[in-house]
């Protein structure tokens, strides 16, 4: 019969190792991006109202191609 002897001590101190290592990890993650929201569980709310808006920009800037393109197209055919 084998008999499997365990360190207490030991697995809980790699426990709050590893606890604080994931800390340190979001920590830099955080700090190093510059954002002030780098997940949905940062801010879920103000993560979806920045997405929303980035899209609406995105839109917005698509509209003004077309009316660029749509220009370009009226002058061309009032050149021919």
């Amino acid at each position: 019969m084998q008999v499997i002897n365990t360190n207490t001590f030991s697995l809980n101190s790699q426990r709050h190792l590893n606890k604080n290592t994931q800390g340190l990890a979001t920590a830099l993650e955080r700090l190093s991006s510059g954002l002030r929201i780098n997940s949905a569980k940062d801010d879920a709310a103000g993560l979806a109202i920045a997405q929303r808006m980035e899209s609406t920009g995105r839109g917005l800037t698509v509209a003004l191609r077309n009316a660029a393109d749509g220009i370009s197209f009226a002058q061309t055919a009032d050149g021919a």
